[in-house]
């Protein structure tokens, strides 16, 4: 069992856990995975490592509630236990030492940027990163990435906060200053990451996107996480998370992301009915 020694809600929705589990703790790596099951009867939900204590044994997990297993996850509270944690998974990022990095980051997937920023920087980058969200209240960490970047320009489709717009306007800001940028690692919703990584094919900008497709065992068995890459199949627990974003055929990983939308919603609203939400 997996104890949670802090829990905060961040935004709408999201919620920020610190979580006793020695072993990751002490192994795992920016840009790694665990695979979660709240619950004995639970069903298995991959989340990334957000951050890691590696003397006092926790992990931190940043977490947006979208169905069942993330509802239960929010009902939790602090000294309360997760039933299981399976990892360090996946392959983690590529630390070196380039140059200019730019790091682009929507939604909850700045949860899975920020420690891949804290990274680079430490591995002597110039450090760049935009965070974007529909509202200035949905874009999450930014005292935490500003602390490890050079720059954090903050965009909102409102323009409640930083730049109005999108992120693709902030990186196409960048390519008319003419920063020279050696890699970008680009992570949040979907439609996010496939605009953002034209975009960065536009500017000839190599990227690196994390995929978090339906998964199962987390290992490889299953195939759930399958995507395709260059035209190659490629499993995203083993294979992955990471992959060259400009290779990624996002209208078929889109569709298979949607495959079971109308099975979660049963699945949210029976058991927010055994609840009494």
């Amino acid at each position: 069992m997996y104890k949670i020694v802090s829990k905060r809600l961040i935004a709408p929705k999201e919620f920020d856990l610190w979580i006793e589990a020695p072993r990751v703790a002490r192994n795992g790596k920016a840009g790694q995975f665990v695979v979660i099951r709240a619950s004995e009867k639970g069903e298995r939900i991959p989340l990334t490592i957000a951050d890691y204590d590696r003397e006092g044994g926790r992990i931190r997990i940043i977490f947006q509630v979208v169905g069942k297993t993330t509802k239960e996850m929010s009902l939790l509270d602090e000294g309360d236990c997760l039933h299981d944690i399976l990892g360090p998974l996946g392959n983690p990022s590529e630390i070196e030492t380039l140059g200019t990095v730019l790091m682009v980051g929507g939604g909850v997937g700045i949860a899975a940027l920020y420690p891949i920023i804290k990274e680079l920087k430490a591995a002597g980058n110039r450090v760049i990163t935009i965070l974007g969200g529909r509202t200035s209240d949905l874009v999450i960490l930014k005292e935490e990435c500003a602390a490890h970047s050079d720059e954090l320009i903050v965009t909102t489709d409102d323009g409640s906060e930083g730049m109005k717009g999108v992120v693709t306007d902030a990186m196409q800001v960048l390519a008319e200053r003419g920063e020279k940028i050696a890699q970008s690692w680009i992570i949040g919703p979907t439609i996010m990451m496939k605009f953002a990584s034209l975009k960065a094919k536009e500017l000839a900008i190599p990227c690196w996107v994390s995929l978090n497709p339906i998964m199962i065992d987390g290992t490889g068995m299953c195939g759930c996480c399958r995507v395709s890459v260059n035209d190659e199949i490629r499993f995203a627990c083993v294979d992955g998370p990471e992959f060259d974003g400009w290779g990624v055929n996002w209208n078929e990983f889109m569709n298979r992301m949607g495959q079971y939308k109308d099975e979660e919603k049963i699945s949210l609203e029976k058991y927010q009915s055994e609840v009494g939400e």
